[in-house]
């Protein structure tokens, strides 16, 4: 153990999930935890001593002509547009680590057998309880592939999920479109877990309901959450004005299917040369007592103030 930024950091190994060879990082305000066993899968994020805000989904499966795909939970990385069974390529193998920096953990598994493609998320704690994860895609192939980097968040259930709307603006100052909505054809604007308010688009867990839900945007905000009772989990991701993203133009996903929720962010769509790597990055906060109103405003003003101290 050692002072990190004035607080005892340290990593040691631990069981998570039933997966025995789980590292927790942890810089004395929140911990990490990611395996090694599978992935590469970040499996918790909280304070230290609180509860996991990631999902957990151990037992799981879907099967695919791949092999068993496994949810498990927590954090992981796909490539775009989502197909199958090339997006539940199984990954149920070990990952190598590597300690790099002050402060970090590089996971990397083998290429892929099905797609060559390598996947490699770098996990590293700032030392407030922040979090920096650089995920990297490399084309080992022969030949081009097109492709997006896909960072998908399975979050635990309860909550719900924040996305930003565009500054508003009057008509007839503003005659252009600001950002594209995507929906999918299973997604019903009716369903009471979708609110589109004047601020904020939310989209609430409901258990009860198992059909699923998703919605897509251009979020040129930069930033996403995911309120759960009075804890804030805050991820920040790039938006490149003019670049092609998946999805009729999306940088930023929710996905929802009963208890189940995923807030993810995607890169743009890159033509990727042999042996060439894509690279994106997203930054997590916590905040905790966050006592925020459920309505549009309330809720918008709340969290607002507490993005202005990261920005």
């Amino acid at each position: 153990m050692r002072e990190f930024k004035g607080k005892k950091s340290e990593v040691r190994k631990v069981t998570f999930l039933d997966l025995p060879n789980c590292y927790l990082l942890t810089d004395g305000t929140a911990e990490v935890v990611v395996t090694t066993d599978v992935g590469p899968r970040v499996v918790s994020y909280g304070f230290v001593g609180g509860e996991n805000v990631l999902g957990e989904c151990a037992g799981e499966k879907i099967e695919t002509e791949w092999g068993v795909w496994q949810p498990y939970g927590g954090h992981r990385l796909w490539t775009a547009p989502e197909a199958l069974p090339r997006s539940y390529a199984p990954d149920n193998d070990p990952v190598s680590f590597k300690a790099e920096g002050e402060f970090a953990i590089r996971l990397t598994p083998p290429a892929e057998k099905q797609t060559s493609v390598q996947k490699e998320i770098t996990v590293a704690l700032d030392g407030a309880g922040g979090v920096r994860l650089r995920h990297r895609i490399t084309n080992l192939n022969s030949w081009r592939v097109e492709l997006a980097a896909w960072a998908l968040t399975i979050m635990r259930s309860g909550g719900v999920a924040i996305i930003p709307q565009e500054p508003y603006g009057p008509h007839p100052q503003y005659l252009l479109p600001s950002r594209s909505l995507v929906l999918w054809p299973y997604t019903d604007m009716s369903d009471a877990r979708l609110s589109f308010g004047r601020k904020l688009i939310l989209v609430r867990t409901d258990e009860r309901a198992a059909s699923p839900q998703k919605i897509g945007v251009a979020n040129k905000r930069g930033w996403a959450a995911y309120l759960i009772g009075e804890t804030l989990f805050v991820k920040h991701f790039g938006y490149e004005e003019g670049a092609s993203y998946p999805d009729s133009g999306c940088n930023n996903e929710v996905f929802t299917a009963g208890s189940f929720i995923e807030l993810e962010s995607l890169s743009p769509l890159t033509e990727l040369e042999p042996e060439a790597t894509i690279e994106h990055v997203e930054r997590w906060q916590l905040f905790a007592g966050v006592k925020a109103g459920r309505e549009d405003e309330s809720l918008h003003d709340s969290v607002a103030a507490l993005i202005e101290r990261i920005n």
